[in-house]
């Protein structure tokens, strides 16, 4: 069952879609459903997406297909061509519908995270836009990398790393770790005779070994953003 904004937020998109062809940005969907930032529209599109109500497009950030529609919500009205394929002239061919423009989700920039020794990860005090296309469902949010222990997974300092908030994950997942409920680190996870192994992913580093109680798993990687100046 769908919450009212969730119910709102697919009546408004199949009307976008069925009147422009394009799906709505979200500044759109914000203002339209009055919700105080995008971050609650992303909320929202997530657990529309969850449920098999919706679908992000693969590799085109602003487009969106609603898969099916609540049940009190009727579906779109179908006008089909005449047998002889001659429209009347009271009718006037569709337009060419045109490619959705790319859209950005702005996620909560928590700070710096090692991937080295394990530093202190900051409280939110920003946001960082990112290109919905490289999110999926979920709540994400971002940290930007320090150190150079994970160079051999591609991950180097100065990145912005795109997490999946979560508190599992599986071995060989790279993940956000609260070591001792004061320090963050990213590393590989695994665990072995009863200890949680962090491994780094450069050998110049050497593996953490915590005991399970010391050890909080915050996220997996989702995604990165590198800025090339």
């Amino acid at each position: 069952m769908l919450t009212a904004k969730q119910h709102e937020l697919i009546r408004f998109i199949q009307a976008r879609l069925e009147e422009t062809g394009i799906s709505p940005s979200f500044e759109e969907m914000k203002e339209a459903l009055d919700l105080k930032s995008k971050s609650g529209v992303h909320r929202l599109i997530s657990a529309l997406e969850e449920r098999g109500f919706i679908r992000r497009l693969p590799n085109r950030a602003r487009a969106l297909e609603v898969l099916k529609q609540p049940e009190d919500v009727g579906p779109a009205v179908v006008r089909t061509t005449p047998a002889n394929d001659v429209l009347p002239s009271t009718m006037q061919a569709p337009a060419t519908r045109p490619e959705p423009a790319n859209d950005v989700i702005e996620i909560p920039l928590h700070g710096r995270i090692a991937a080295g020794a394990p530093i202190e990860a900051f409280e939110d005090h920003s946001t960082l836009p990112v290109p919905a296309a490289l999110l999926g469902a979920g709540e994400h949010y971002a940290l930007e990398v320090s150190g150079d222990s994970m160079i051999e997974a591609g991950i180097f300092d100065g990145d912005f790393a795109l997490v999946k908030r979560t508190n599992t994950a599986r071995d060989g997942e790279i993940v956000v770790a609260l070591v001792d409920s004061s320090e963050a680190t990213l590393k590989y996870l695994r665990k072995e005779s009863g200890k949680i192994i962090l491994d780094p992913a450069n050998a110049s580093y050497e593996a953490q070994v915590y005991n399970p109680n010391q050890v909080e798993v915050q996220g997996k990687l989702a995604g990165l953003l590198r800025r090339y100046h």
